[in-house]
């Protein structure tokens, strides 16, 4: 970024000047300096995770800075040998003494790419990459819901700022098509645009009939038990009330369902969700298991997979990772959920109750071998679409893409 006084401007060398700069190179490896927000739970924090941890070591070195903590994924990605920094900062405005320290390890550092995850980060990152003198600067954008309705007003404040500053990082990624509408409506504009959405690791999303018998178990119900799950957070945003009364008017259809839910905040002691459940008469039919880190082995246990977000969703993981298990699914149309589900699925409108509850009714009325059908395609929807090999490789090219475009300019420079 700052080196050459400005950020890095896409150029095209000619056959010579390209193999020259590759003669040239310092080093083979592609150092690659991923800095986040946090290392929570979360859609974002999950891909990185997965990116981090299955890029080619042989041709990329990577290191993950939490501007926070270490989090949940901090530990399981040095697991998986990836170096990982917590800045400690916390919320609120920012820490002087974390900003210095993230230049100065950039300065030591010095990433060939800095790509950041989420708003915090891309502010972060740009202040601190142009002062580390770092040359390629990536963003990334990650949601579909811009307002205060759902998110902190400095949230908010930052991501219109970003909107204004969008011209200065070499590429903004996106993980929807959905996501790059809505930025591009509150005024983003960059250089370059690349959507990679996000990828699932089908081979530990999979069919499983162990993890089907193990979950009613579990729960003490019969094998045969249908059973109808929602994995999220507790949150507006994921809209539970609307799972729950559509729980409620399927029960004078399919008296002998059961809902599983899972996810933060999905426990006894929310009382506004175990005040619903009480009062639609659902506490013999719901299960809640809170937060799990058994997911694969949830989403393989269930009939279908209901996805009730009203709004903010981007690529919701959590279908998509139904369906690698070859679990139907009926989501709400927001961000790119139809386009994760295709024809394998069905698509209502958010907010109907009624709606969800005829979408599972018509699918677990399908005959056998039609649900058969559709549980094989959406898993090999998935596999040929949205694996993690497939969106791992892309993140590669791009890597590679933008590493060349700073050889050549500095070539050309």
């Amino acid at each position: 970024m700052r080196g050459s006084g400005a950020l890095l401007h896409p150029g095209t060398c000619t056959e010579v000047g390209e193999h020259a700069a590759r003669g040239r190179r310092s080093r083979a490896v592609i150092k690659i300096c991923f800095l986040i927000t946090g290392l929570n739970t979360g859609g974002a924090e999950t891909m990185l995770y997965r990116l981090a941890s299955g890029l080619d070591r042989s041709r990329f070195d990577v290191k993950v800075v939490s501007l926070t903590g270490h989090g949940l994924f901090g530990a399981r990605l040095e697991q998986k040998g990836v170096r990982v920094v917590s800045l400690g900062m916390r919320s609120g405005p920012m820490s002087l003494l974390g900003l210095w320290r993230l230049v100065s390890m950039l300065r030591a550092e010095r990433p060939d790419i800095l790509q950041t995850w989420l708003y915090h980060a891309d502010f972060v990152g740009l202040i601190a990459g142009w002062l580390a003198g770092v040359r390629t600067l990536a963003w990334n954008v990650r949601c579909t819901a811009l307002n205060t309705a759902y998110r902190p007003w400095i949230t908010y404040a930052i991501s219109r700022l970003l909107a204004r500053l969008s011209r200065l990082p070499n590429v903004v990624i996106t993980n929807s098509r959905a996501g790059q509408v809505t930025h591009e409506q509150i005024g983003y504009s960059p250089k370059r645009w690349e959507y990679i959405p996000n990828g699932i690791d089908t081979d530990e999303f999979r069919p499983s009939s162990e993890s089907r018998l193990a979950l009613r178990d579990e729960l003490g119900v019969a094998h045969n038990t249908p059973l109808i799950g929602l994995v999220a957070r507790y949150h507006i945003v994921k809209d539970h009330d609307t799972f729950l009364r559509a729980a409620s008017l399927l029960r004078s259809h399919k008296p002998d369902l059961h809902y599983v839910l899972a996810g933060s905040g999905i426990n006894r002691a929310n009382t506004p969700l175990n005040e619903l459940i009480n009062d639609l008469d659902l506490q013999t039919h719901i299960h809640l298991l809170g937060e799990r880190g058994d997911i694969s082995q949830i989403m393989a246990a269930l009939n279908i997979y209901v996805s009730t977000s009203s709004a903010y969703e981007a690529f919701p993981n959590v279908v998509a990772e139904a369906m690698a298990c070859g679990v139907p699914c009926v989501v709400t149309d927001v961000g790119d959920s139809a386009e994760i589900v295709g024809r394998t699925g069905i698509v209502v409108k958010p907010g109907n109750a009624e709606a969800i509850a005829n979408a599972c009714i018509e699918l677990l009325e399908l005959p056998a071998d039609q649900r058969a059908a559709i549980r094989t395609a959406a898993r090999d929807r998935i596999g040929s679409l949205f694996s993690l090999a497939t969106i791992t490789h892309k993140y590669e090219r791009l890597y590679n893409d933008l590493a060349k475009r700073q050889r050549c300019y500095d070539f050309m420079s």
